[in-house]
């Protein structure tokens, strides 16, 4: 699994359907409240959230299909102010504010359940958790790998292979180092110079093979696009080794593509229902739905506190100059919105 194919942790998506709310490979809830409102966006209306370790997800428990799967990679802020529930009144809520694609979304959670701290500690919790496990998932060039010629370890990470005599060929001369082989990642030092590394996590590489190189055959590590689409040669001799090292990462690669290790470990009290049970078939009403320019659900989120005054447009259906709208809004829609 390329990482280009993860979109769970790193987008911000509304209304989405009943496949892309369930669990994929790798990710596990972690916990489930069943009393949240989505103040922002479907103030007075009792839903669910739902905390894994990739995503937060809220449904309302009246109609399923209004929706949000906010990415942890996305969210930017999170912190405790008063909001005004429709259900509870004034009360204390938990305030996210996201960036997804230049775009800024600020999403308002309330806890319907009075006096309990569970929405702040296990978002809060949980965030943290997948900030500091960046390693798992993300490409990582010139980091603290390596201590007295020693891999440092990730606390879920098993080395299996310990390969010498490497060289890197992403100078003309070559860097002569070490690869580490292990369950989550490969990682290359320089033997004269520890900091000179690379820590590739099996989700961000595309593909492991053998090739021709001006340094003869080399084992070649093309990484996602994600990750900036990197190509990485390494020459191992004899070709004996080289083959089995490079046998053996495809393998390694193809286990953990199949249930992926995203490193984000959070426990808590009481343990949550699967997805699976809580997940329920939607029901097809009988009307035609028309997805014209940008979802009432995304302008209802829209943060844009720091924007910056774009240029003046004409507008012939005003018949004035107005500031040019962003990419994929329209002044009809945002009359809709108004409305």
């Amino acid at each position: 699994m390329a990482a280009d194919a993860l979109w769970e942790d790193r987008d911000v998506r509304f209304d989405v359907n009943t496949p892309q709310m369930r669990m994929r490979p790798g990710e596990k809830m972690i916990d489930r409240l069943d009393a949240v409102e989505d103040t922002k966006g479907n103030n007075g209306d009792r839903g669910r959230l739902i905390v894994s370790n990739l995503r937060i997800i809220w449904h309302s428990l009246a109609i399923p299909r209004a929706n949000l799967s906010i990415g942890f990679n996305c969210i930017i802020n999170l912190s405790t102010r008063t909001a005004q529930s429709k259900l509870r009144g004034t009360v204390e809520a938990l305030y996210v504010l996201c960036k997804c694609n230049n775009t800024r979304f600020e999403f308002i959670f309330t806890n319907l359940i009075p006096g309990s701290p569970r929405l702040f500690t296990s978002v809060i919790s949980v965030h943290r958790a997948y900030e500091t496990s960046k390693l798992y998932r993300d490409l990582k060039l010139r980091g603290a790998l390596v201590q007295n010629k020693q891999l440092r370890l990730l606390p879920q990470e098993q080395v299996y292979d310990k390969v010498n005599g490497v060289w890197n060929l992403s100078s003309d001369q070559g860097n002569l180092g070490t690869f580490y082989i292990t369950n989550v990642r490969l990682v290359w030092h320089a033997n004269i110079n520890e900091s000179f590394n690379v820590s590739i996590p099996y989700l961000q590489m595309k593909n492991v093979k053998i090739r021709d190189s001006k340094f003869g055959v080399a084992l070649v590590v093309e990484t996602s696009a994600m990750s900036g689409g990197y190509v990485l040669g390494f020459r191992i001799d004899p070709s004996e080794k080289l083959q089995t090292t490079a046998k053996e990462i495809q393998n390694l690669h193809r286990v953990y593509s199949a249930c992926p290790i995203f490193g984000v470990e959070f426990e808590t009290e009481d343990k949550p229902r699967s997805m699976e049970e809580l997940t329920t078939e939607a029901v097809q009403d009988d009307v035609e739905i028309h997805n014209d320019a940008q979802t009432d659900a995304f302008a209802a989120y829209f943060a844009d506190s720091n924007k910056e005054d774009r240029e003046p447009v004409f507008s012939e259906e005003l018949g004035l100059a107005v500031e040019k709208l962003k990419d994929g809004f329209t002044l009809a829609g945002l009359w809709e919105v108004m409305a």
